[in-house]
């Protein structure tokens, strides 16, 4: 091959190269930007003062504190499996709180062992009867399936407000408890730490993607000059 056309093939692929990393390198900034907005807004409306989660607009709880009194459906409890805390396995208790006669919320009231795996819990992680006040973060629903011809599940993997057979109609949201009145005494289930934005690994990944473009361009000018150098060696 003749050595102008081949600088001029190690010159284009270095270039497209170089161009591709970069644009990718930019647009892990750009989701960057956007986790870091969506980080703010969380923040912000973690710090807003607790309302009613019965307001008006359900996505105005999103990510905001709330609180609601009411009575506990322990009959409908639901285990959601699968769940560490603090590195111990371990699973969480969803269980609707009844607010009046056809609306309810769920409330992940925490985790429990591993040896807690069957609804309704009792002993001394059961719900408290009678009336009972909750507060916590509103989170949205891991599904809605709202599928009334199934039976409600007492076993799953997901937070679905969709589930069926239950005599209220479950809110789009559900409230991961963080103070109850009255209390737990026995401390199980364990209340779970609301979750903790961060910013994912875009930063990382951009640093990777211009540095395999900075590779691109020594490489290309190390073989040019290797290339320029052996006629006169």
């Amino acid at each position: 091959m003749p050595l102008r056309l081949r600088h001029a093939l190690l010159i284009i692929v270095a270039v497209v190269v170089t161009a591709t990393c970069v644009r990718l390198g930019l647009w892990q900034l750009d989701r960057l930007q956007g986790r870091r907005e969506i980080n703010a807004m969380l923040d912000a409306r973690g710090a807003l003062p607790p309302v009613d989660v019965r307001a008006p607009s359900p996505d105005a709880l999103l990510y905001r504190y709330v609180t609601a009194t009411g009575t506990y459906d322990a009959a409908s409890e639901i285990v959601l499996s699968g769940r560490s805390f603090q590195g111990v396995a371990g699973n969480h208790v969803l269980t609707p709180l009844v607010l009046d006669d056809t609306t309810a919320v769920l409330v992940d009231r925490g985790w429990v062992p591993l040896d807690i795996a069957s609804p309704p819990i009792t002993g001394a992680a059961a719900a408290p009867g009678g009336g009972v006040t909750v507060g916590g973060l509103a989170l949205p629903a891991d599904a809605d399936s709202m599928a009334p011809s199934s039976p409600a599940p007492s076993v799953v993997t997901r937070i679905d407000v969709g589930v069926a057979d239950l005599p209220y109609d479950l809110l789009p949201v559900y409230v991961l408890l963080t103070q109850q009145d009255p209390a737990q005494a026995s401390g199980v289930p364990a209340p779970v730490p609301p979750p903790v934005p961060d910013e994912g690994p875009h930063l990382s990944y951009a640093l990777q993607w211009f540095a395999f473009a900075t590779i691109a361009i020594v490489g290309c000018g190390v073989l040019l000059r290797r290339d320029r150098r052996r006629p006169a060696e």
